[in-house]
């Protein structure tokens, strides 16, 4: 399919900024649909999940935009970002409960976002990070590891067996994240120049 003629929805979750995404993918030659129907998201091509914010108030949107059972029942490609790959893991223990219970997140890929331990660093983890991976996944192609992306958060994913790419800040942590049809990026691809563009690029010709 000629990319240009995908049909790619950036899902409305009410907590990110969605001009900078969707000018990201006009850059690339295709003219996203921002929305929260029910019917955009099922005749989408692709999707692209955003967010920026906390957890809490990011799946509080979700919820009540009734987004919960369209994203977990998607069957096209999804990218999530920042935020939005945060929310496809289990729990997130970003503003937990008075009594410590983590916030129940999408769980579509395994794992939970934790506070990062960072040591002498600070945190937010903000600016340019190298990312390593093993070269041989199609979201990858063209993507040296080692190559740089964007960062800005203070929470992050746990390694796990869905890690596609991983960052070290204080310690390991995931970068990318893939499970099925489903993928997400911690960093910003949209403002990590030319690399971003690149993912941004593979994941329209998956």
């Amino acid at each position: 399919m000629d990319v240009s003629k995908q049909k790619l929805v950036i899902i409305d979750t009410g907590c990110a900024n969605l001009a900078s995404v969707r000018m990201a993918f006009e850059r690339l030659g295709v003219a996203p649909q921002v929305s929260r129907k029910a019917a955009d998201i099922e005749q989408a091509d692709k999707l692209i999940l955003p967010g920026v914010g906390t957890a809490v108030a990011a799946m509080k949107n979700l919820n009540e935009r009734e987004l919960v059972p369209l994203i977990r029942a998607a069957k096209q490609p999804l990218l999530g970002f920042c935020l939005g790959m945060q929310m496809l893991a289990e729990a997130s223990e970003e503003t937990m409960s008075a009594d410590g219970r983590l916030i129940d997140c999408l769980g579509i890929v395994p794992g939970r976002i934790r506070l990062m331990k960072v040591g002498d660093l600070r945190l937010p983890h903000m600016g340019w990070n190298q990312i390593e991976h093993d070269e041989t996944h199609p979201l990858l192609k063209g993507i040296p590891s080692g190559s740089y992306f964007y960062f800005v958060h203070s929470y992050a994913l746990e390694v796990t067996e869905a890690t596609i790419a991983s960052c070290d800040y204080g310690q390991p942590f995931t970068a990318i994240v893939g499970r099925d049809n489903f993928f997400g990026a911690q960093f910003h691809p949209e403002r990590s120049g030319a690399a971003g563009a690149r993912l941004l690029q593979n994941f329209l010709e998956l």
